[in-house]
């Protein structure tokens, strides 16, 4: 047997160059893009809401010579907003610190294991209590799926959604929120596929099937979640199901700013900023524990300000 041999000549060790972790890209979350973030310094407060049906009614009359103008004016009613507080910590031991090999960076990791824990918490919330029935102005199923083989109509059904909110707001919709499910639906449709016949199924994107469904943003719902318990083997399933939501929502929060709904950001924890303004990143020392102690907090309240600034489509796919 000739010498040495590969053995001989290599002994295994840990590249230092590479590791893999299954990591969901950030813009696989849409709990941040939906409803604007609004900044505050409380933890639960009140804000003000004007009456729709007054600033609506035609109030104003014709003035005779000589008499007063009619008079009118709103009505204000007060909303409130709570947001909770969401932890999670690692501990990273003494001694496993000083065993660790190259590439790992035990604070590193933990932060972004942590921060993808919290986005994906966030997602969870959104999605199950927005993403949903009985929450918005209406519910609706399209008479024939948007996965049918023929007959379906999605940029109709969506026009007629788009329809039935600007007439109870008078608002057009400029949001449209979609499972991934869906997206795979509507991007190869035939009647999406019609008004892009020289462009490939492949380069297809959301902005262009937001054009053509008539609303400024469309968000895909990409991520998904393990929904079994640490030790159980894993079940994975998408966030979002089978459903689409239509929404106006204001770019930013202003006074006098109908939306949707608003992201009230609690900006009161310490070290706030890493993640976004809502969330906090410290690094402390357990002594009891020798180990040093990597944790993230964050605190919001998604808050339903308009429900009839939404259209939900549920089970749009099979």
């Amino acid at each position: 047997m000739p010498q040495p041999t590969q053995n001989d000549v290599h002994v295994d060790a840990i590249l230092t160059g590479i590791s893999v972790a299954y990591m969901q890209d950030a813009d696989n979350f849409v709990a941040g893009k939906v409803f604007p973030t609004v900044p505050v310094q409380k933890q639960t407060d009140k804000y003000f809401t004007y009456s729709q049906d007054d600033f609506f009614r035609d109030s104003v009359q014709y003035r005779a010579d000589g008499t007063e103008s009619a008079g009118s004016g709103y009505s204000l009613s007060t909303s409130t907003y709570s947001a909770d507080v969401w932890a999670l910590h690692k501990d990273i031991g003494d001694q496993v610190r000083a065993n660790s090999d190259a590439p790992l960076n035990m604070d590193q990791d933990a932060t972004r294991y942590l921060s993808q824990q919290m986005l994906l918490r966030q997602e969870i919330d959104w999605a199950t209590n927005y993403f949903a029935t009985s929450v918005w102005g209406t519910d609706a199923t399209p008479s024939t799926l948007w996965s049918a083989a023929s007959g379906s109509t999605p940029i109709a059904d969506v026009q007629a959604g788009i329809n039935v909110v600007m007439t109870a707001t008078g608002y057009k919709p400029n949001k449209l929120v979609v499972s991934y499910a869906v997206f795979s639906i509507l991007k190869n449709h035939a009647d999406i596929v019609d008004r892009y016949k020289y462009t490939s199924a492949d380069s297809i994107t959301a902005d262009l099937i937001a054009k053509v469904l008539g609303v400024d943003e469309l968000h895909v719902m990409s991520s998904i979640k393990n929904t079994a318990v640490e030790g159980a083997s894993a079940s994975y399933a998408q966030i979002g199901d089978k459903d689409a939501l239509l929404v106006y929502a204001a770019d930013s929060p202003g006074l006098m700013q109908p939306s949707a709904g608003y992201n009230f950001s609690w900006t009161g924890l310490a070290n706030s900023g890493g993640i976004g303004t809502n969330t906090s990143v410290s690094r402390f020392r357990m002594d009891h524990l020798r180990a040093d102690r990597i944790e993230v907090e964050s605190a919001w309240d998604f808050n339903v300000v308009s429900a009839p600034l939404g259209y939900f489509f549920s089970n749009a796919v099979s």
